[in-house]
């Protein structure tokens, strides 16, 4: 490792590479994963590395391992990571953050992209994060003690009030957003989830609320999630799965609520369906 330079200088070439390789032009995004240390929401090293269906341990507990595009176990018994860098940059650069923007992060394991959320919404913003197991959640409480503009709640996206907010930021696998997610949404505001099969398989979709009753939506990437528990319908993981196989992901442009779906449904949900046609 002597030859890789300084923790400080391995951030700043992983914050550029991972932006970069996700297709951005984000200097606040690269100063963000800049700041923040990865090694102080991962734990104590060596760390176990996901490798598909297992976990490679690191030789050693060298933090400057952790700045590779990899997911690193938070707890491999429920196959739970720190996510992929490049996907996050992807996400985050999609949401388009504002400074001053108030953002809920769903599913936010031990705090790590919530620090980069905070960093990128700047100490005028502020950055509500949920947590719904309990010992990560305290990890994550302790991780952001220092992050004024950080609250996180031990608590379910699905059963607990969300704030009203600009961005929802969501890292566990949905097959129906609930309808207090969308409600939560001021206009122009944007929900970034995985919408994800019962396999765990499905796609980051991005919804932005361009009126009180329409909603714009895109497909940012393929991705894979563990699940968000409350938000899942069986029926709805077989509606997805047969449009993934049939359709691609490019034809989405609108999510329709509370009206019968027609010929342009995508994909349909409880209460909810996508659409290839724009919001209108």
């Amino acid at each position: 490792m002597a030859n890789m330079g300084t923790i400080e200088q391995c951030r700043r070439f992983f914050a550029e590479y991972v932006v970069r390789v996700a297709g951005a032009e984000n200097e606040r995004l690269i100063e963000a994963f800049s700041c923040v240390a990865r090694e102080r929401f991962v734990g104590p090293g060596p760390w176990l590395v996901s490798v598909g269906r297992g976990y490679l341990r690191t030789p050693d507990d060298d933090p400057r391992q952790l700045y590779q595009d990899i997911l690193v176990a938070l707890d491999p018994g429920a196959t739970i990571n720190n996510g992929q860098p490049t996907l996050h940059a992807c996400c985050v650069d999609a949401a388009g953050l504002c400074l001053g923007e108030t953002v809920v992060h769903v599913g936010a394991g031990s705090g790590y992209y919530t620090a980069i959320l905070a960093q990128m919404v700047g100490p005028h913003g502020e950055v509500v994060a949920f947590e719904v197991d309990a010992a990560l959640a305290r990890r994550a409480r302790s991780n952001l003690a220092a992050c004024a503009n950080v609250g996180v709640r031990a608590a379910s996206a699905t059963e607990a009030a969300i704030p009203p907010c600009d961005v929802m930021y969501v890292n566990a696998g949905v097959t129906d957003p609930p309808s207090a997610w969308l409600d939560a949404l001021r206009i122009g505001g944007r929900l970034v989830f995985p919408l994800t099969t019962d396999s765990g398989n499905g796609l980051m979709l991005k919804v932005t609320r361009t009126g009180p009753d329409r909603y714009a939506a895109r497909a940012l990437l393929y991705a894979g999630f563990v699940a968000c528990v409350g938000a899942r319908r069986a029926v709805t993981s077989n509606s997805l799965a047969a449009a993934l196989r049939c359709d691609s992901i490019e034809r989405i442009r609108s999510l329709r609520r509370n009206t019968p779906p027609d010929a342009t449904a995508w994909c349909c949900g409880e209460g909810w369906w996508l659409s290839t046609a724009s919001p209108g």
